[in-house]
């Protein structure tokens, strides 16, 4: 919108700009991607502590172990924490390197909804043991 001539805008140039492009909603991604972060390492630790203590286990006792309410409470937690912190880290990748909105677009979905597929299927399976 043009302003008329010998018009005087009293708005700063960075008023004219706020909440306009991309910086809308990119700052609870980026503390999303911290968080998940964060909340892997321990339970990252946990997890391959545990496997290599059950090196040489038998398939019965890793079901068993599998199924201590403790182990798979955090173990359910460190897949669907795994799948969120890919899926967004994923999305970064592809909105910096696929051009054009489309092909962006549906590669972040076709990625999201592998996430959500992958981790739907993981928790499943870990429940199945676990109940």
């Amino acid at each position: 919108m043009s302003e008329p001539s010998g018009t005087v805008r009293l708005q700063s140039p960075l008023g004219r700009v706020r909440g306009l492009g991309s910086a809308k909603g990119g700052t609870h991604h980026w503390w999303m991607q911290r968080v998940t972060a964060m909340a892997l390492l321990p339970l990252t630790l946990w997890f391959v502590l545990s496997v290599a203590r059950h090196t040489g286990s038998s398939h019965a006792q890793i079901v068993e172990w599998i199924g201590r309410p403790f182990n798979a409470v955090l173990l359910l937690s460190f897949v669907a924490i795994s799948f969120q912190h890919a899926a967004s880290g994923m999305q970064v990748v592809l909105e910096d390197y696929v051009r054009g909105e489309v092909p962006r677009m549906v590669s972040i979905m076709v990625v999201k909804a592998l996430c959500w597929i992958l981790g739907l299927l993981a928790v499943l399976s870990v429940l199945r043991i676990a109940l």
